[in-house]
């Protein structure tokens, strides 16, 4: 058996009539823009698999055309398993895959239960011993995002699984639905069947822990949900857009722009918009505020600052939008980085000439090239900060104070707003070279200290 399993088996069998899906089955319903096991198979690749085999029942022909398409589209391996007796126990669409798995370890999920990709690397992370199996538990009792009334439970014992099943008294963990296998659990789920007649997986893994062979693993803090009705879609969203901000978020996006941006999200990744159009529609947005600063009146200067405001709000929304559908490129974010620089100097360009052409003084020109050069310098360093912070972080010495962007687009939106241009640009001049320099320091020192 090899060190760590490579195949997926993903169980889409069941028809999910508790989701009020308007008869679509349960596998194709999408959350924020992507259908269940297309989030759950984009999941399993993330943590370094490939191979995937799905094992299909109500209104299978049409998923299975999906998958079809998603594989070529994802570019992984999906072998199709009919499971015509879909109405039974879970247990059984386990078992019409053995042929299809053969004798290699794999990893087992359920198409409508959500997990971290985090969640699964680290789940095959150990070794799995023959003839065992690996369940991921959830330890959280009071974890909101579970359903009491419904959820598998575990009780765990020195490390290992003692007991399993919807009514267990003296449980202290949830099942996350997601297990490392070995072929051994196909044996034990046709013992189960046939001599208990307990069709359910549960069943065949209870057959494995009483033999001591069911290790448990701890997900820690991991995010998991099963998505079984209406109030867990709700929750599901709930969790997926609590997710989107990032380390490298400075306090002017966290509090003021997410909040705002994420709502947006939440709308377009129902839509055909892709993550790039949004860049431009936002580098847009950034050349209309320039012109509008370099217009001249307070009128225009006043609506060039709310919609260079308003562009910083939507300019997370292409990052939020691509993490939501499991499509981030590193093309994308260095598209989306360059188009920023762009608009950082249109708009501070358009702010200068905008003081320049009232007050006619060449220490404008100065602080305005100061303005322009530290808001560049402050992004040129800005994966270098970014790592030492997340260093920190890890270390549990926090991340520190971020100066990005969104501070930068908010102060000058405020110089306009409030008709105070000339101390935006002289405010955003000494800020951003300050940093920049606080930054070079801060790297030297991490140098030296390592």
């Amino acid at each position: 058996m090899s060190d760590r399993a490579r195949k997926c088996l993903v169980i889409a069998a069941g028809r999910g009539s508790r989701l009020d899906s308007d008869d679509l089955p349960k596998p194709l319903f999408r959350l924020l823009g992507l259908p269940l096991i297309e989030r759950a198979i984009v999941t399993a690749k993330r943590a370094g698999l490939e191979d995937f085999t799905v094992v299909t029942g109500y209104d299978g022909a049409r998923i299975r055309k999906f998958l079809d398409r998603l594989a070529v589209r994802r570019e992984v391996s999906i072998t199709h398993v009919v499971n015509e007796n879909w109405q039974a126990e879970n247990g059984i669409s386990v078992l019409k895959a053995r042929d299809a798995i053969g004798e290699d370890p794999f990893v087992l999920l359920m198409a409508d239960h959500l997990v971290s990709p985090r969640l699964l690397s680290e789940l095959l992370d150990a070794p799995l011993q023959e003839g065992t199996v690996r369940l991921a538990v959830d330890f959280d009792l009071r974890n909101p995002l579970v359903d009491l009334d419904d959820v598998t439970r575990v009780r765990v014992e020195g490390g290992r699984v003692a007991a399993i099943g919807k009514q267990l008294d003296g449980d202290n963990s949830f099942d996350t639905g997601c297990f490392v296998c070995s072929p051994a659990l196909f044996d034990s789920l046709e013992l189960s069947r046939k001599r208990d007649g307990d069709e359910t997986l549960s069943g065949g893994i209870r057959l494995l822990a009483e033999a001591g062979r069911v290790s448990a693993h701890d997900i820690g803090d991991a995010f998991w949900i099963d998505v079984d009705d209406p109030r867990a879609v709700r929750r599901a969203e709930r969790a997926l857009i609590d997710r989107l901000p990032k380390l490298g978020d400075g306090p002017i996006s966290r509090y003021l722009n997410r909040p705002v941006s994420t709502r947006i999200s939440r709308r377009l990744v129902t839509r055909s918009v892709t993550p790039n159009q949004i860049s431009m529609f936002v580098f847009g947005l950034s050349l209309v505020a320039a012109a509008l600063f370099a217009a001249g009146g307070f009128v225009a200067l006043a609506a060039g600052g709310l919609l260079a405001q308003f562009s910083s709000v939507v300019d997370g929304c292409d990052g939020e939008v691509a993490r939501l559908r499991f499509t981030e490129s590193a093309f994308g974010g260095w598209f989306d980085s360059v188009l920023d620089r762009y608009s950082d100097a249109f708009l501070l360009f358009g702010l200068t000439w905008h003081v320049f052409a009232v007050q006619g003084s060449a220490l404008v020109l100065a602080v305005g090239f100061l303005a322009i050069t530290g808001s560049f310098m402050v992004s040129y360093t800005a994966d270098k900060h970014d790592g030492l912070m997340k260093a920190r972080f890890d270390r549990g010495e926090g991340g520190g104070f971020r100066i990005g962007r969104d501070l930068r687009v908010l102060v000058i939106a405020l110089g306009a707003v409030l008709n105070l241009p000339f101390l935006a640009l002289a405010l955003i001049a000494g800020i951003m070279n300050f940093e920049t320099v606080r930054r070079v320091i801060a790297a030297r020192e991490s140098r030296v200290a390592t």
